[in-house]
């Protein structure tokens, strides 16, 4: 079923008992979100709160958080998707008289999915003067900088090409009418900043909230530089995205939205944005962005609006990033065609964890693959790559830690790439959009075992080892005898050091020591916990480490410094007296 705007999707989600509506007030300043967080621990509905505080608009929260969500929006599983347009390219390209026959559906679904150009819509049944104070625009966490708009779909076009970008960027509101524009390195509204800048041309754009399922998804969605997310989303639904000219800017503007922000972003502006709790479950520090200017605003008779929040794992872009990459991650092997699977983490904020199954051809394929993939759109954003062999099963972490354990020896199989542009939101190199990145070629390969088959069945014994090197070790726990991870007070790198060199963990492939914030019993948690707190360069050590030439050599166990280090920005925490303010409308708020 295809949803052509918002509303009918959240219809269809209560249809299927996956919406709630409730009439307690909530206050989007820090209670919207620690509601958000705890519905997706406790796997509750979606909720529409018809009484935000100061607003009259009711807004909608955690609408694509579960995988059956995720399905009503798309009307199906996302990994079909996926398999649907892999299917599809291998056949008709290059293309043939006999393709074109064998695919005419396709194609013609393709060419159907074009974006329409109409009069007017929904989204401009109202036109007001700029107030962002109308809105229940919330403030996510205590540290934040202040109010964000969290879902706004920012339409941009190229100043020469005229070509469409769509895109989700956080807007730290600064007043009633001007927000920022927190364009990271890699994002299309970015560039077209970029090239109107240089070329001295007004830069005009919009701001959508709440369109259908689709064009959200396809706004998120990694897609390569260029190519239209309005395309791609009438591809998803079949049925072709509406646009309409703006009320007071000349760019189209999607008509069926709940609202749309116009304005524009004026040249070489800039204004300090943040801080912001972002995905990485840390604060993102502030630092000088664009400032949009909105001219009006539009929107449709009694609209809704939408909201999310990030932070620590799990959080809504869970489902997002995990639908997105099911749709899209199969197309790596158009450019890649060694790479039989990919999977980014959404436990280390997506772009810090990649694993990536390989069908290796010849001696280091793997290796090509990869610095392949870093050079790859939104995968170069990627700090870590593990590669396995074609079959292991990229998803289960416990699966590629296996394979670590069996083929991962550092002298062969460790690359460092050092000074090279990182994920903006990445802080552990202290300097922004730069950092480091790290490969670990975990596939098989035809050459004399390492021999890291020693099983540690005494745990207890091994406990006891540790603890003794030093008294600052709080807690320890061995994960498929590959990863030791060992929680510290303080300190971590001289503790890191001492265990590198320990004869008992040189059968051990990974130790990681992580701070005392970590609950290294939870997978979901410790993940998080080591890759988002270590930068390669700096905080990765080996039992032996030298030079030769200017090539670096690595052997014995490698050892990760994951621990929280003066500097580092502080993980999100919501505050008490919000947590028992929450507790007390809990049940109020579901009741039914």
């Amino acid at each position: 079923m295809a949803f052509l705007d918002f509303q009918s999707y959240l219809q269809a989600l209560k249809n299927s008992g996956e919406l709630h509506q409730t009439v307690v007030e909530i206050d989007p300043n820090l209670e919207l979100t620690e509601i958000a967080r705890r519905a997706i621990l406790e796997n509750k509905p979606a909720l529409l709160v018809e009484n935000p505080s100061r607003s009259k608009y009711p807004l909608v929260i955690n609408h694509f958080a579960s995988p059956k969500r995720i399905e009503i929006a798309l009307g199906r599983e996302p990994e079909s998707i996926g398999n649907e347009l892999i299917s599809f390219l291998d056949k008709a390209f290059p293309p043939t008289l006999q393709s074109i026959l064998d695919n005419k559906q396709m194609i013609k679904r393709l060419w159907q999915s074009r974006p329409k150009q109409v009069a007017e819509g929904l989204s401009q049944q109202i036109v007001e003067s700029p107030d962002l104070d109308l809105l229940p625009v919330q403030f996510c966490w205590p540290g934040d900088g202040g109010r964000f708009l969290t879902y706004g779909q920012v339409i941009t076009y190229h100043p020469v090409t005229g070509r469409r970008n769509i895109g989700v960027y956080r807007m730290h509101v600064f007043d009633k009418s001007n927000t920022g524009m927190h364009w990271q390195i890699q994002k299309g509204g970015g560039f077209h900043y970029y090239y109107s800048e240089k070329l001295g041309k007004e830069f005009e754009l919009a701001v959508a909230l709440g369109t259908s399922p689709a064009l959200t998804l396809a706004t998120i969605a990694a897609l390569p530089e260029g190519f239209d997310e309005a395309l791609f989303a009438g591809f998803l639904q079949n049925k072709r995205i509406r646009f309409a000219r703006g009320k007071s800017i000349s760019i189209e503007v999607p008509s069926e939205a709940e609202f749309v922000l116009e304005g524009i972003v004026p040249h070489k502006l800039r204004r300090m944005e943040g801080p912001f709790g972002d995905h990485f479950g840390h604060y993102s520090a502030a630092a000088e962005f664009p400032v949009f200017q909105i001219k009006a605003i539009t929107h449709r008779h009694k609209p809704v609006y939408p909201a999310t929040v990030v932070g620590k794992p799990p959080m809504e872009d869970k489902f997002l990033g995990d639908a997105t990459q099911q749709m899209l991650g199969p197309l790596i092997k158009l450019i890649h065609k060694e790479v039989t699977d990919i999977w980014a983490y959404y436990e280390a904020g997506f772009h810090n964890l990649l694993v990536a199954s390989i069908e290796q051809r010849y001696q280091k394929e793997a290796i090509k693959a990869a610095l392949g993939m870093m050079g790859t759109d939104q995968l170069s954003l990627t700090k870590c790559i593990i590669l396995v062999s074609a079959g292991v099963d990229v998803r289960n972490w416990n699966a590629v830690l296996r394979e670590i354990k069996e083929n991962f020896d550092p002298h062969f199989d460790f690359i460092m790439i050092p000074k090279v542009p990182l994920d903006t939101l990445d802080f552990t190199s202290y300097k922004m959009n730069l950092g480091s990145k790290m490969i670990i070629d975990a596939t098989r390969k035809e050459r004399i075992s390492i021999s890291k088959d020693q099983n540690f069945t005494g745990l207890s014994d091994l406990r006891s080892a540790v603890y003794e090197i030093d008294s600052r070790i709080r807690d320890l726990t061995l994960i498929d005898n590959t990863l030791l991870i060992v929680k510290v007070s303080s300190d971590g790198r001289e503790i890191l050091e001492k265990l590198v060199q320990m004869p008992l963990l040189k059968k051990i492939s990974l130790i990681s020591i992580v701070s005392e914030d970590i609950n290294i019993q939870d997978k979901e948690n410790y993940i998080w916990g080591i890759f988002t707190r270590f930068d390669c360069e700096r905080d990765i050590v080996f039992t032996e480490q030298s030079l030769v030439g200017i090539s670096p050599v690595y052997k014995g166990v490698m050892g990760i410094d994951a621990t929280w280090k003066p500097g580092y920005p502080e993980p999100l925490f919501m505050k008490e007296e919000i947590v028992k303010r929450v507790d007390q409308k809990w049940n109020e708020i579901w009741k039914k």
